[in-house]
């Protein structure tokens, strides 16, 4: 079953494309990459999939609903780039009004757990988050996902921020995600990251594919280059064209 299905999606700010015709897919239980330079329209495309913003024309569907019926989202935990939580709010404070929005309960042990898992200090909780560090409030974010218990996560850029043990520890976390069948949408401009935490990805340039496959597949596509970095740079400056996912 798809998890996500994106079909011949336009998109314009002020008449200037910024997505154009974008389609592809995502199975249910992949986790599928997304990388593309800053401008390229990535975000643009989550703030339309997660119905924040009007498109064009184009269909995108979650599970088989469409993404601009509110009952598309009830599988969805998602984290923003810019993450910024209510200043006012302590970390427990947040955590409890996530679950409240998710309609899941909220539980002090696990919350206490999981913050432990992610390396985020305990004393966090009773914290407010004004006082947070970046890393620690990126921590807190991932957290208020995590303990949603969602079918279908999208994380953008979720490493931002973090120290190289905090990463490793996130990571832990994809693979409990992963061993239960989840569903990951990942964006990173860290390409080393989308290798390592991917099965599949996808390159946007100029509004459109310009390459979709598994990382191996990328570096076979461009067997000149010495990195996923090199391949990358080859895939944005080809012939642009449309790939089907």
């Amino acid at each position: 079953m798809e998890a996500l299905t994106v079909t011949d999606l336009y998109k314009s700010y002020h008449k200037i494309p910024v997505l154009r015709g974008l389609s592809f897919s995502v199975q249910q239980g992949e986790f599928f990459g997304f990388a593309g330079v800053n401008g390229a329209g990535k975000s643009t495309f989550l703030k339309c999939m997660l119905d924040f913003c009007h498109y064009e024309s184009g269909d995108i569907s979650v599970f088989g609903t469409n993404s601009k019926k509110t009952q598309a989202r009830e599988c969805l935990a998602f984290l923003p780039e810019r993450f910024i939580p209510p200043y006012y709010l302590t970390g427990g404070q947040f955590l409890r009004m996530m679950m409240r929005l998710h309609n899941a309960p909220f539980d002090q042990q696990r919350a206490e757990q999981m913050s432990t898992e992610l390396d985020l200090d305990l004393s966090a909780l009773s914290k407010p988050v004004r006082s947070f560090s970046k890393g620690m409030t990126q921590k807190l974010g991932l957290l208020g996902c995590f303990m949603a218990d969602r079918d279908f996560y999208i994380l953008d850029e979720p490493m931002s921020g973090l120290d190289p043990k905090a990463r490793a520890l996130v990571k832990r976390q994809f693979d409990i995600l992963r061993a239960r069948g989840a569903t990951l949408f990942f964006t990173s401009h860290a390409l080393s990251d989308i290798e390592e935490v991917c099965s599949r990805m996808a390159v946007l340039h100029d509004g459109n594919i310009c390459f979709a496959g598994t990382p191996s597949e990328m570096r076979a596509q461009y067997p000149t280059a010495t990195s996923l970095e090199e391949c990358y740079l080859q895939a944005i400056n080809a012939d642009p064209q449309a790939v089907a996912v």
